[in-house]
């Protein structure tokens, strides 16, 4: 007898328009300017850029009509959020790839990655178990070239003084998959700096959220 396969947990958490095989989160709608003018003063003329878990694709292709001279690189462990990329990578054909199949609780999933300037994640680490956050920690140095950044961008708690909305959200967050939650800040400050990233920029941004970007 078959062993029933498991539910497939969701990668995303809001209803999603569709327009041909482009996908479009409302989210990603609302924060891509904001987050845009973060990244814009981060990544150098040139700038080749690995996004991790890239949803709809709406993140990159902002950033490469906002910025033609960079190289994106899209990727996702959901196979319609990859379609969605790749539909809205045929606008911009000289900077995006097909996106590509990472998951970062392989071991492996960095081996093949072509070293880049920056890693970009935004709204994954929370929806995902915690070692995803450290499959990402793990491989980020050897994907990143030298001086290279890493950006996160998502709610977080502090130690003390969280957002009442972000508390509220972790829990639930954990109603849904014990695994699941936002995350504390200074627990990502610590598996970052084991891996070589131990310096920490921390930005306040709209909706309780933040960037942090680290070097």
């Amino acid at each position: 007898m078959t062993k029933p396969s498991q539910p497939k947990l969701p990668t995303h958490l809001e209803t999603r328009n569709q327009i041909g095989e482009k996908l479009v989160s409302p989210s990603a709608s609302r924060n891509s300017q904001v987050i845009g003018q973060q990244l814009d003063k981060i990544l150098p003329i040139g700038a080749h850029v690995l996004e991790i878990a890239s949803g709809t694709g709406q993140h990159g292709a902002f950033m490469c009509a906002l910025r033609p001279d960079i190289y994106w690189q899209m990727s996702d462990i959901d196979d319609a959020s990859r379609q969605s990329q790749n539909a809205y990578a045929q606008e911009f054909q000289m900077q995006m790839p097909p996106s590509l199949p990472l998951n970062m609780m392989d071991d492996g999933w960095a081996d093949n990655i072509v070293p880049v300037d920056v890693i970009y994640c935004a709204n994954m680490i929370h929806i995902a178990p915690w070692q995803a956050a450290l499959g990402v920690a793990k491989s980020a140095e050897t994907v990143l070239k030298e001086g290279g950044r890493l950006c996160l961008y998502g709610p977080f708690l502090k130690t003390v003084g969280s957002a009442s909305s972000n508390v509220e959200f972790d829990k639930s967050l954990k109603t849904r998959n014990p695994e699941w939650g936002v995350r504390n800040l200074q627990a990502v400050k610590h598996i970052f700096a084991d891996s070589g990233l131990s310096h920490c920029t921390v930005i306040e941004m709209p909706r309780d959220n933040f960037f942090l970007v680290f070097k």
